[in-house]
């Protein structure tokens, strides 16, 4: 076995964009900003400290929350791992890109990693994948080499298909003689930070030579997914009968027993990545980077823990679709600038085309979503208004045990609406600035028949605006 802790490599593709785009910007290479992507799985929303959440011990989170601005409305559009992913990495809806669990990324489909290529960047990405298409029934996706021209064009990948062992993740990169593969010695969450640390040592220190060219690096962690463990000092901290429920956990005694024993070791994970963020603040301080980095903080979905009687994902609940997502970086580069809570609908194909934004560069023809970061560097909505809802969708389902077994399509409005359809049938409808928890669904109640009837006709608007095929109910 051939370990290196990791090999610049680039998709052919990749290569030509840096080529021929690495002046395309009229702003300078050398002043452009920094970018890095800190994601975790099925961590949701709600369990920020910031967010209210009496469970959660998240100081570094918060503080980057402080000083940024803090998307308390944004959402997974499907949330599921793979389709969030494949429209992460794209900017196009999961019907366009990655349809369901274990599909791959399509042949040929460009990556925000191109489009940062394209502009001189250099670009990394450290972590979980899952956008190969492998099938577990294959065997264990840890040993699934991800072929190089399927790693989205970053010129260094450090990556693993799909992984639910914390304690025996597997890495690989590079190609032919320099590929490598191998066991991290320690915790997924610590040992992968440790890579993004490595990287921004030596990005700072070509920044000390004057031979930097601007980054964007992605990290990708599987906490807090479950099997929810994460190393005893952070499991010491939490006894599960004495954590705080959400109202809407289910009063069934198996229920409640499960997610107490379960959210003790999410929120172990929770903090452990947490103290993982403060150690990458530290780096980002020491190499000198920080003052011109943005940083992106931010979920593939979130967790139901109980809520609704369920569990895991795949459900248009706001457990399940809420998302953290924070944009933050030293609070001088953003002195004049806006910081606090905004109420816009972000979506998963919203956050390629704000990473880009943030950096002044535009968003490429084949992204779909919405460019807002003009929150961070403008101070609110631009000129013409952003879109007033997010598009929610289930396309394919898996079929798992707590998973939602029909494809269902919906709407969450920044007026604070929801509303969900199976085929031909409406399914939940709720208003969330009264009923936060969920509790009332008024899809069946005609007392509210026209404000269902404006949430239908806009479902039906992105539907058609985004080329999806779904039978939305009449009324």
């Amino acid at each position: 076995m051939n370990r290196r802790t990791f090999l610049q490599t680039a998709a052919p593709a990749a290569v030509a964009a840096d080529r021929q785009g690495a002046g395309a910007s009229q702003t300078p290479r050398e002043s452009r900003p920094n970018v890095i992507w800190l994601f975790g799985d099925q961590h949701r929303g709600q369990a920020l400290g910031c967010a209210g959440d009496a469970n959660a011990r998240t100081p570094n989170i918060d503080n980057y929350a402080a000083l940024g601005v803090r998307f308390a409305a944004a959402v997974s559009g499907f949330p599921l791992c793979c389709p969030f992913r494949g429209s992460l990495l794209s900017g196009r809806y999961p019907h366009k890109c990655i349809p369901g669990h274990e599909y791959p990324m399509p042949d040929g489909q460009q990556t925000i990693a191109h489009a940062f290529a394209g502009h001189g960047y250099r670009t990394a990405y450290f972590g979980k994948w899952h956008v190969d298409g492998y099938k577990e029934a294959k065997g264990r996706a840890a040993m699934h080499i991800v072929p190089p021209a399927r790693r989205g064009g970053f010129e260094t990948w450090v990556g693993y298909e799909n992984n639910n062992s914390q304690w025996d993740c597997w890495v690989h990169g590079g190609s032919g003689r320099d590929a490598f593969h191998y066991r991290l010695p320690g915790y997924e969450t610590d040992e992968l930070t440790n890579l993004l640390i490595k990287y921004l040592k030596e990005r700072g220190e070509e920044a000390r030579q004057s031979a930097a060219r601007p980054f964007f690096a992605a990290l990708s962690v599987q906490p807090p997914h479950d099997p929810y463990v994460a190393p005893a000092g952070f499991m010491g901290k939490y006894n599960g009968a004495a954590l705080q429920l959400r109202p809407n956990v289910a009063h069934v005694a198996p229920v409640i027993e499960r997610a107490r024993r379960d959210l003790a070791g999410y929120y172990a994970m929770i903090e452990n990545w947490d103290w993982n963020i403060g150690r990458i603040r530290r780096a980002l301080e020491e190499t000198g980077l920080a003052g011109n980095t943005h940083i992106l903080i931010f979920s593939d979905h979130g967790d139901m823990h109980g809520s609704q009687g369920l569990f895991r994902k795949t459900n248009p609940y706001e457990e399940s679709i809420r998302i953290p997502f924070i944009i933050a970086g030293e609070k001088q580069r953003y002195e004049g600038r806006m910081t606090g809570i905004v109420t816009a609908p972000l979506n998963h194909v919203d956050i390629a085309p704000t990473t880009l934004g943030l950096c002044g560069l535009p968003k490429p023809g084949w992204m779909e979503g919405t460019d807002y970061s003009h929150y961070r560097l403008a101070g609110g909505p631009r000129q013409g208004g952003d879109p007033d809802s997010a598009y929610l969708q289930c396309v394919i389902p898996t079929g798992h045990g707590d998973s939602i077994n029909k494809p269902w399509r919906g709407v969450a409005t920044r007026d604070g609406w929801k509303y969900v359809c199976l085929e031909n049938t409406s399914w939940l409808m709720f208003n969330l600035n009264e009923d936060p928890y969920e509790q009332a669904n008024l899809a069946f109640n005609n007392r509210y028949r026209a404000e269902r009837k404006k949430l239908i006709a806009r479902l039906k608007q992105w539907v058609a605006d985004t080329g999806d095929r779904f039978a939305v109910p009449e009324d």
